[in-house]
């Protein structure tokens, strides 16, 4: 397990001064979603469990907040496929994928 740090616009895990993983979103002004734009995870952190992680700090959040998400980043589409619990805060606005 990864210690998850939150920043403006993202969730990160920090390691040796420098970021090993981090989720990008945004708030799309006109619908207020979370639009989830970039995944990355370092080498050292592959395999570990830390970008299903990272995603589920967004999902957090959204349900926190009463949001929904758009997963543009396909990796978090990936993960809004592989885990249908967090259809609750799927958004339907499909149009900010493209």
């Amino acid at each position: 397990m990864v210690q998850i740090e939150h920043g403006a616009g993202r969730f990160y895990v920090a390691g040796d001064g420098k970021d090993l993983a981090e989720i990008v979103y945004r708030l799309e002004e006109t619908t207020g979603d979370i639009v989830i734009d970039h995944t990355y995870v370092s080498e050292d952190l592959r395999g570990q469990g830390a970008g299903e992680e990272l995603v589920r700090a967004v999902v957090d959040k959204a349900r926190t907040e009463k949001l929904k998400i758009v997963p543009v980043c396909s990796y978090a589409a990936h993960q809004f496929k592989k885990h249908p619990e967090y259809e609750d805060v799927l958004s339907g606005d499909e149009s900010l994928n493209s």
